[in-house]
């Protein structure tokens, strides 16, 4: 077995695979007491007792019984056990980084204000950055990342690098990526009035800000063609582990040119956008200053809404943006968490399934536990949507069990070759320990589904394929040692920081009070305009 090292890992160390990927020629036959396949669209979830599914060329091939599959197949490789929960790979419809933002010193602040404390962060390794995350993902049960990254930044003929490291993480370690840049061709720290803000600062602080501007692409021509090439890196891969999407960043980071742009590239590579929109009252007000009305009415002018445009966060939308967001098809990727972690809010997702927009389930920076557990992520957003009263019907862990698959994996650029247990679709498969999920006791009764998205922690998830291949196998990541990578991880980043770092670190800090002031007098929607009401004063 050929042993791999990773870029600039200690002298004498080296990452030793816990086994080869296995050739997805090679047949696999998956079984458990259950097999959940899927959440119809009726809430009804499509399950079988006890039976299994035998996987070929990466595809599932054929389902039936386990004893039937073993004698027609006796060479095959045996995933599960007769006590098993066997279900659709998660998908992660939206992602960032590896290492946190508090991992990398940055405090929770509203939105507005946090953003721009990222110019403190360390410099890392993309790759191992990647793999960081990837790894937790895995362990949780997600097959596919949604992952947007911030964009190219320097000389234009480095643009590239960042994007392949992301990318070869994905593939070392076998997960599916559908990868998108944050394209932005205005503003950069503040919503509009930049130039204003910028003659605002002292001369220590504006410099350094101007010289980060001017070294981030903003010509539509130049980010459309670093699109193109990475499309023609990563869009077109034969083996279907990779795509590339668009990402227009927000309304205020796009004029009005780009997004056009971004909607004729789109329909020219016949490629998905997901657009971080509405996620802070801010960015609704400046929506309205901007363009005289909503985000989503803008969007929708500008002929960029339909089933190929995923709206992430949409915390803040009115009602009659759920309408035109349902009537155009237009999917949603919801955050829970980071809506948590931000003070940004809770989105209405209940008012956004009865209007039957399809709504997707992202992790975003981290979840509730700085980590990348989507079987955590399951459970915050099912108990976010719970108001009280005895007349209210929350979300039912189907319709969220459905957010984190199939709605999922709508947003992607995989579309419906992933998400469920189908004949014909990708294997990619989870197979959680019953044991472990019913230890001490569960009574029979209880839906499965249900015990899923309560109870599943990721020390449940037993094994993990992708495109038939086990990159999880009783627990442990197959292809990469994770001990070596987060031994690297932490050894890259001893060192002490360098001055250039200790200088976007202060610079970071200095910019608090002056962010403060320039958001202090925009206005802030009234509570009782809110979708719920979780407490009363009076």
């Amino acid at each position: 077995m050929a042993h791999r090292r990773l870029p600039g890992l200690p002298q004498g160390m080296t990452t030793v695979p816990l086994r080869e990927l296995a050739d997805s020629a090679h047949p696999v036959i998956v079984r458990g007491r259950h097999i959940l396949c899927g959440i119809d669209g009726d809430d009804r979830a499509e399950l079988h007792a006890g039976g299994a599914l035998l996987v070929s060329g990466g595809r599932i091939a054929e389902f039936g019984s386990f004893e039937q599959l073993s004698m027609a197949y006796p060479g095959a490789e045996v995933f599960g056990s007769a006590g098993d929960i066997v279900m659709p790979g998660l998908v992660n419809a939206h992602h960032h980084t590896g290492l946190t933002p508090l991992q990398h010193g940055t405090p929770f602040l509203p939105l507005e204000l946090w953003l721009p404390r990222f110019i403190g962060w360390r410099t890392v390794d993309p790759y191992l950055d990647t793999l960081y995350s990837a790894m937790e993902m895995v362990e949780s049960g997600v097959t596919t990342v949604q992952h947007i990254h911030g964009g190219p930044t320097g000389p234009r003929e480095g643009w590239l690098a960042t994007p392949d490291a992301i990318m070869r993480a994905y593939r070392d370690i076998g997960m599916r990526a559908s990868y998108s840049f944050m394209w932005r061709d205005r503003n950069r720290f503040v919503y509009g009035a930049q130039e204003a803000f910028l003659a605002s600062l002292p001369a220590e602080l504006r410099q350094p800000l101007e010289g980060m501007i001017a070294g981030s692409p903003s010509s539509i021509g130049e980010l459309t063609a670093h699109f193109e090439a990475l499309h023609d890196r990563f869009g077109t891969a034969e083996d279907g582990l990779s795509c590339v999407q668009l990402a227009p960043a927000n309304l205020q980071w796009c004029t009005l040119e780009s997004l056009v742009a971004q909607r004729k590239l789109a329909e020219r590579y016949d490629v998905g956008l997901h657009m971080h929109l509405l996620e802070t009252p801010y960015q609704r007000h400046f929506a309205a200053m901007d363009t005289g009305g909503t985000a989503v009415r803008h969007l929708a002018d500008l002929g960029l809404l339909g089933p190929k445009m995923t709206i992430g966060h949409g915390i803040w939308c009115t009602e009659a943006d759920i309408d035109l967001l349902a009537k155009t098809g237009t999917c949603i990727c919801h955050n829970a968490s980071s809506g948590l972690r931000l003070r940004s809010g809770v989105a209405p997702v209940k008012e956004f399934q009865q209007a039957g927009i399809r709504v997707a389930l992202g992790i975003d920076q981290a979840g509730i536990n700085d980590d990348r557990d989507m079987l955590q992520e399951m459970r915050v957003a099912w108990n976010l949507q719970r108001s009280p009263g005895h007349d209210f019907e929350p979300l039912s862990e189907r319709q969220i069990f459905r957010m984190a698959t199939e709605n999922g994996a709508a947003t992607t650029g995989f579309g419906r070759s992933i998400g469920r247990l189908e004949v014909g679709r990708a294997a990619d498969i989870v197979i959680v320990d019953g044991a472990l999920l019913r230890r001490p006791y569960l009574d029979g009764d209880t839906d499965i589904v249900s015990a899923l998205v309560q109870r599943a922690k990721c020390g449940m998830i037993r094994d993990v394929l992708i495109d038939g291949r086990p990159v999880l196998s009783d627990g442990k990541i197959t292809a990469i040692d994770k001990e070596v990578v987060l031994a690297e991880l932490e050894a890259s980043l001893q060192r002490p920081p360098s001055e250039a770092e200790r200088a976007r670190r202060a610079l970071a800090t200095a910019l608090h009070p002056y962010l403060q002031a320039f958001y202090q007098d925009w206005p802030m929607p009234a509570p009782e305009a809110s979708f719920h009401s979780f407490n009363a004063r009076y």
